[in-house]
């Protein structure tokens, strides 16, 4: 699962509607923001923007790991969204996004970046956990996501 300290329950949406792949972006932004003074959301959209210019973070399955680096922060940060309807992405298999995970990582943090691009994209592979996030509030996903939930439901 998870890194400890790199979601915190603030940056977690569940329910979002998004029209497009910019406002996602946006929202995904604005949550890996939240409760931090520096950097802000506009800069943090901007790095994701100029990353995905790069090619789509799209994966199969409806997830999405739109992600960045930046100087401005000293410690990785995620955020988790589940969309209210599914959204273009141009994502690998084609298919529309509904489950975003976005990741700011430290900008000579290089190994630990693909570190946890891989385990990010190994994760969201399950199906089963992404099914389980698509039925989750915040507080379960949180939980499923640290991987401190149970497999049945409660």
């Amino acid at each position: 699962m998870l890194p400890e300290g790199i979601l915190a329950h603030g940056n977690i949406s569940v329910a979002y509607a998004a029209s497009s792949k910019k406002r996602a972006l946006e929202q995904a932004a604005r949550l890996l923001a939240a409760g931090t003074a520096e950097p802000s959301a506009e800069q943090i959209f901007e790095h994701l923007l100029e990353r995905e210019r790069l090619g789509s973070t799209g994966l199969a399955g409806g997830v999405a790991l739109p992600h960045a680096r930046m100087a401005e922060i000293e410690n990785s940060r995620g955020a988790f969204m589940r969309l209210a309807e599914p959204i273009e992405f141009d994502a690998l298999d084609g298919q529309p996004v509904d489950l975003v995970f976005a990741l700011l990582v430290p900008e000579k943090a290089t190994e630990q970046h693909l570190q946890l691009l891989a385990g990010l994209a190994e994760m969201f592979n399950n199906v089963a956990l992404c099914e389980r996030l698509r039925n989750a509030d915040a507080g379960e996903a949180m939980l499923i996501l640290s991987g401190k939930s149970s497999t049945h439901a409660a």
